[in-house]
């Protein structure tokens, strides 16, 4: 090695040093979010994947997981849409959450893709549901000083019948692209989603429900036209992100048409009479709730559970639909850092 390379080496080391002895606490944080402080050696060997035991009343069973990062302050726990869809249409926050120091657990719940899928219709119920996540919580050792509950569409109506349950173990509540309603779900499905159809279109997709003929190609192409591509997630489809795609080819679709239903305007499974609206004002730890102009879900709706929330917040996002996640991006993650970042320095505001 020449002298002037070994030079600008230990200038280069020595710059460094200085920078880091007075780098403001939160650097100094940050530059130990990627190591193994804490972790099992289990953990650590699978690069932060862990499948938990489920104990259920019909069996015992494994859900997947997998830990990102190094917080003990904000940790993260995502609870994906469906049912029975996966974590994988979440993995943008790979893109936001690492830089902002934000500790998060990628999850598929029982009967997901990557967990196992049993073949027990008993089990898909949301008191079970519930009870899961409270064993997965424990698994992951959150608590109050620490945990924070992030859904998005089911995921967030599981996040609220947790928060209802279990809210002493909650530091924060994140409810994404949901409302507190299923029949007001179908209402505003039916009386403002279906009328910015085309006539045409909608009387065709009609009839092959009418005919339950969910499997019809054309089916699928309507509601993408008509549908998907304005509501769910603004884009062509032709350009939707490979981690919402690589999802929906994971779809355990005997679970998502036994609690959904199979038609994509309202809800018509298990899950079409559930309701909170009387009880959600009972949720008084810091919420974040996101209101999204193109959402499946109405807009008015979600402002309404902010102001029944005691303690909550919404995040507008006027490009978004259902994944706005995608289509009002960066917009999202401001909004959801600065939430738990607020939260976590005790300077939330309503």
């Amino acid at each position: 090695m020449k002298l002037p390379v070994i030079c600008t080496a230990l200038a280069a080391a020595f710059v460094m040093s200085a920078c880091a002895e007075n780098a403001p606490e939160n650097n100094v944080q940050r530059d130990s979010y990627h190591d193994n402080a804490g972790r099992t050696q289990e953990d650590i060997i699978s690069g932060g994947v862990r499948m938990i035991p489920i104990s259920t009343d019909y069996g015992d069973f494994k859900v997947w997981t997998k830990r990102v990062g190094n917080n003990p302050r904000i940790k993260v726990l995502i609870l994906h849409g469906g049912p029975a869809m996966t974590h994988e249409y979440f993995e943008a926050v790979d893109s936001f959450f690492p830089d902002a120091g934000v500790e998060y657990y990628y999850y598929d719940q029982l009967g997901s893709y990557y967990s196992d899928q049993p073949d027990d219709d008993r089990l898909w119920e949301i008191p079970r549901f519930v009870d899961e996540v409270e064993q997965v919580r424990t698994a992951l050792g959150l608590n109050k000083d620490n945990f924070y509950l992030m859904g998005n569409s089911w995921g967030g109506i599981l996040a609220m019948e947790y928060a209802l349950e279990h809210q002493e173990n909650l530091k924060g509540l994140l409810i994404l692209n949901m409302m507190a309603s299923a029949p007001a779900y179908g209402a505003y499905a039916a009386d403002v989603l279906e009328k910015r159809l085309d006539p045409d279109a909608l009387a065709e997709i009609k009839a092959l429900e009418a005919a339950e003929d969910y499997g019809n190609p054309r089916y699928e192409e309507l509601l993408i036209q008509e549908h998907y591509t304005k509501h769910v997630l603004r884009m062509p489809v032709e350009d939707w992100p490979e981690p919402v795609t690589r999802s929906m080819k994971h779809v355990n679709f005997h679970i998502y048409n036994l609690m959904q239903g199979p038609s994509e305007l309202g809800i018509s499974g298990r899950l079409a009479d559930w309701d909170v609206t009387d009880r959600i004002h009972e949720i008084t730890v810091p919420t974040l709730v996101t209101v999204a102009q193109y959402d499946t879900m109405d807009p008015e709706h979600m402002r309404w559970m902010v102001e029944e929330i005691p303690h909550a917040r919404a995040l507008e996002l006027p490009e978004g639909s259902h994944l706005a996640i995608y289509d009002d991006q960066q917009r999202f993650f401001d909004g959801v850092i600065k939430f738990l970042k607020d939260v976590d320095q005790g300077t939330f505001d309503e």
